[in-house]
């Protein structure tokens, strides 16, 4: 049995997650990467997909569940993504979803925060 990992990168997103009132109310923009490992089956040699994961169908999973509601923390955001991939998509075998909140409210001058969470199906 073939083992596959696809990553999405950088999947923009606006959604209200946050702490502070501003981002309840205003929104912002969060990028996604997604890192997710599918048992694939006979795919890479059938050329079928039927027998892999369709990434199309990742992304738009990922991203219903990132803005379907609001979430107080990032993890919170990426470990409901993770744990959802996993539910919704039998061949997936493990998950990492990594949230980027590049316009986080903090004093400081950065380009990005971001977190990780990681979740496997024998988790």
């Amino acid at each position: 049995m073939s083992v596959a990992v696809f990553r999405i990168d950088r999947l923009a997103l606006h959604a209200r997650h946050g702490t502070k009132e501003a981002e309840r109310s205003l929104g912002q923009r969060f990028f996604l990467d997604l890192v997710v490992t599918a048992e694939v089956g006979d795919a890479p040699r059938s050329d079928r997909l039927e027998e892999s994961v369709h990434y199309g169908d990742v992304i738009k999973a990922a991203s219903a569940i990132f803005t379907g509601r609001d979430f107080n923390l990032i993890e919170a955001a990426a470990d409901a993504v993770a744990t959802e991939l996993l539910r919704r998509f039998p061949p997936i075998v493990a998950a990492a979803v990594t949230v980027h909140k590049p316009a986080a409210p903090v004093s400081a001058i950065l380009d990005d925060i971001s977190v990780t969470i990681e979740r496997r199906r024998d988790d």
